[in-house]
């Protein structure tokens, strides 16, 4: 029981696509595609006015929270050391040993 179909080199005309689209399926992506770039637009509008305003308010302030011009201060004057370079900040963190130690006599030559 086969059901033989004809091949022909010419598509029936039933089935061939139109070379241009209907015109009011052109109507109708003009459409979707400006409500999808107005519904964009006006999602990044929002998340901009919601940060705008949360940037705007003022920190809230604790109870016995530190003053931030008494930070600074301090921050102030603790710069006012000079900080040296570490030679070795892997030999500090320990991670490898010392290179040179001077606290260390050298070995003696064999």
């Amino acid at each position: 029981m086969t059901i033989e179909t004809p091949i022909s080199s010419q598509p029936a005309s039933d089935q061939t696509m139109p070379s241009q689209p209907a015109p009011n399926q052109t109507v109708q992506r003009v459409r979707v595609g400006l409500i999808g770039l107005a519904a964009v637009v006006l999602l990044i509008g929002l998340a901009s006015a919601i940060f705008s305003a949360a940037s705007r308010e003022k920190p809230v302030a604790a109870v016995d929270a530190p003053k931030p011009e008494a930070l600074a201060n301090m921050t102030l004057a603790n710069s006012d050391v000079p900080v040296t370079a570490p030679n070795e900040p892997l030999a500090e963190l320990g991670v490898a040993p010392a290179t040179a130690n001077s606290a260390m006599p050298a070995a003696p030559g064999r």
